[in-house]
């Protein structure tokens, strides 16, 4: 990889083991590195020990790093002759605002690349062992934020009333009791399975099921800590958490 170059990287959700052989070879070609806040702490050591390393994360309402300084930091460091590599949780196109890096890097003149990453419902999916559609009963799969620029959400009924589309909802735990009420009203049963999953991907992972008419509920009693993934579907029904958990804990 030449230098003067950024490439932007998807990390997936943490788990090392979930890296794309591509990414474990651009980290290891990093001569700068700036990451998102939820990257693990074994991802990052995988970029060379002079690499230069910022962490330009945001989390929530917590005070973060703004997406123009970190559009800055890669234009800089690049024009510096360096290959930077942006790291990004999950995968770049994934509510991951890589087109507003990409459309400033093209303003600049900056070579890049963007190089895939598992998203947090793929991994979520296979780490508790339920389906994200299943013939006959989920066919199809709609992605959605919790997290507007507003601060809100906005749940379109004919997007969400399907009974045969499969939901997940993306940092959303905070409008849990929004998301309750709008699916009820869209016409999705009160007794629709619901999995919340916190860390997916993780060995500390965890996973809760619910139904749809205590969503809300079970999201204000959990002492959620990571992000969390609400997953609103019958295929959801198939969710393996009990065996999962139990394996999880013999690992450790």
């Amino acid at each position: 990889m030449s230098k003067d170059f950024v490439s932007l990287v998807g990390a997936g959700p943490g788990d090392a083991d979930l890296l794309t052989l591509g990414a474990l070879k651009v980290l290891h070609q990093a001569q700068a590195l700036l990451y998102d806040a939820l990257v693990s702490e074994d991802i990052i050591a995988l970029a060379p020990q002079r690499c230069i390393k910022i962490c330009v994360g945001k989390r929530g309402d917590r005070l973060s790093v703004s997406q123009d300084k970190t559009n800055e930091l890669m234009v800089r460091l690049a024009n510096k002759g360096l290959h930077v590599v942006r790291l990004k949780g999950g995968d770049p196109s994934m509510f991951g605002r890589v087109e507003e890096e990409r459309q400033y890097l093209d303003r600049h003149g900056v070579a890049h690349k963007t190089l895939a990453g598992v998203t947090a419902a793929s991994a979520a999916a296979a780490q508790f062992e339920f389906p994200l559609t299943h013939r006959g009963e989920a066919r199809a799969v709609t992605f959605l934020t919790g997290r507007t620029k507003e601060g809100s959400i906005d749940l379109d009924d004919a997007r969400v009333s399907d009974t045969e589309t499969s939901l997940v909802f993306y940092m959303s735990s905070h409008n849990a009791r929004h998301i309750e009420a709008r699916l009820r009203e869209a016409g999705r049963s009160a007794a629709t399975p619901v999995v919340l999953i916190e860390n997916a991907g993780r060995p500390h992972a965890r996973a809760v099921t619910t139904r749809l008419d205590r969503l809300a509920d079970e999201v204000k009693t959990a002492d959620w800590d990571g992000p969390v993934l609400i997953a609103v579907g019958d295929a959801f029904a198939y969710a393996r958490t009990a065996s999962v958990a139990t394996a999880m804990a013999a690992q450790r």
